[in-house]
């Protein structure tokens, strides 16, 4: 993802720098250029806002998908660690019970 993005900042850095030095030497009045200049330099800096606004509603809907995928990891981790418990706690208990019977049966001898 790096790469893109560093590829898709040059490629825009490239066309800004293409349409300015493109409007430097083009014959035209200083007055004319200036403007010219001025009206690519906004129109970037909305093509950049909306690029950085399409950026954060991506980044924003990922992040609220990966809480709702890691959410629900960890409810499955704790309902599966609950029954674990409860299977041990069965198993522990019939263990108790055997060796409350042996020594009932040790104690009576």
């Amino acid at each position: 993802m790096t790469n893109n993005g560093s590829t898709g900042l040059g490629i825009l850095a490239g066309a800004a720098i293409g349409a300015v030095l493109g409007i430097l030497f083009a014959p035209d009045k200083g007055s004319a250029t200036r403007q010219r200049i001025a009206d690519e330099a906004e129109l970037q800096k909305q093509r950049l806002a909306s690029s950085a606004s399409d950026l954060r509603d991506r980044v924003a809907s990922t992040v609220s998908t990966e809480r709702h995928n890691l959410e629900d990891r960890v409810e499955s981790l704790v309902t599966d660690a609950s029954y674990k418990a409860e299977d041990v706690i069965t198993t522990l208990e019939a263990k108790l019970k055997d060796l409350k019977a042996q020594n009932k049966k040790l104690q009576k001898s």
